[in-house]
Order: structure tokens, then C-alpha cells, then sequence
């Protein structure tokens, strides 16, 4: 019952996307236009006899020397905190990332429905989710959802403590910066 690249081959047919097979190395090419990313390449893999399935996409950053490769690595893996399926990959000769999403198929066969979400969230959670705030972060070396995080702190603070509270503590925040102490 192995997922085949025929049957993922009629499954684009049925999206109306170009593509171009691989069958030496049992992938096949794809893309689309996105938002965030220049161009989106997908490559659909079919591994371990067509029971493993790999889509990815490839190069979407090279940051081998970048002055915040560490705080991208760090928002990766928050990303991967907050989001279902995807991984992130990186290679350290080249510095590329990678995004994938890997899908266990055993001794089932694909159905276009799962294939369509795996694809669709692949595209998704990278253009419209992940890219901006990668770019931000190479950009400025801060991390967009940090600035969200502190927001839904004050907002959790603000309902368990009694009234008045929030404007106690941003008195003591500014009196403690005004003796000097910056954190």
C-alpha cells in the first residue's frame, strides 16, 4: 500500500500546479508564488519504499555568519513550539534553513486530503507565519513575539491582581530605572 509519485503527481494535477518528477531520486519540484519569500521551491519526497513522506522547503535562509543567528535559531525553535508538524533544518557548511514536515505513512496510503494539508500547512505557517518574523529578527535582532509575549503577560497580570496594581508596578519599574537599575 506505498504512497506512490503518480498518486502524488495526480494530487497536484488536481491543484493545477506545475511540477517536475524526480524519479531517480523519488521526489518531485514544486513551488509557489508567496508573500514573504522571493520564491516558495517544495520538494516532495517519498522515502522508505514510499511509507515515509518529506515535503520541504528548501533555502528559504543562509545565515552562516549572521550577527543574529542566535536569536534566529532561538525564534526557530520557539516557532516549533507554537506550530504543529514543522521542523526546522539547518546545514552548517552552507548555513541554508529549511523548513520540512515529515509524515509516517507505514503501511497506509496517502489520500489526498492529508496531502493537501501537509502541503497547505507547510505553506502557511512558512510564508504567512514564520517568514516575517525570521526576516524581522535578521533585520533587527528582535524578536517580533516577545513584544506579544510581554503584552499577554501585563494582560494576565492585570487580571489576577487587584485594581490599581498594573500602575503600582510601572511606578516601581520607573523608580527602579531612575536609581539606575536597568532590568
Amino acid at each position: 500500500m506505498a504512497t506512490t509519485l503518480n498518486q502524488i503527481a495526480q494530487y497536484l494535477d488536481n491543484r493545477h500546479w506545475k511540477y517536475h518528477i524526480q524519479a531517480a531520486d523519488s521526489r518531485i519540484i514544486t513551488g509557489v508564488i508567496a508573500n514573504n519569500v522571493d520564491q516558495l521551491p517544495i520538494a516532495i519526497a517519498l522515502k522508505e519504499d514510499g511509507e515515509y513522506l518529506e515535503l520541504a522547503a528548501p533555502q528559504l535562509l543562509q545565515v552562516k555568519d549572521h550577527i543574529y543567528k542566535g536569536l534566529l535559531f532561538q525564534t526557530l525553535l520557539a516557532i516549533s513550539w507554537e506550530v504543529k508538524m514543522l521542523r526546522w533544518e539547518y546545514d552548517p557548511l552552507d548555513g541554508e534553513i529549511r523548513a520540512s514536515i515529515g509524515f509516517p505513512l507505514e503501511d497506509a496510503s496517502l489520500t489526498e486530503r492529508q496531502f493537501n494539508r501537509i502541503l497547505s500547512g507547510l505553506i502557511q505557517i512558512v510564508d504567512k507565519y514564520a517568514m516575517p518574523r525570521l526576516q524581522a529578527v535578521l533585520e533587527t535582532g528582535i524578536d517580533p513575539a516577545e513584544k506579544a509575549l510581554g503584552e499577554r503577560l501585563l494582560l494576565t497580570l492585570q487580571e489576577i491582581l487587584p485594581d490599581g496594581s498594573l500602575n503600582l508596578l510601572e511606578q516601581a519599574l520607573t523608580d527602579r530605572k531612575k536609581r539606575g537599575f536597568d532590568s
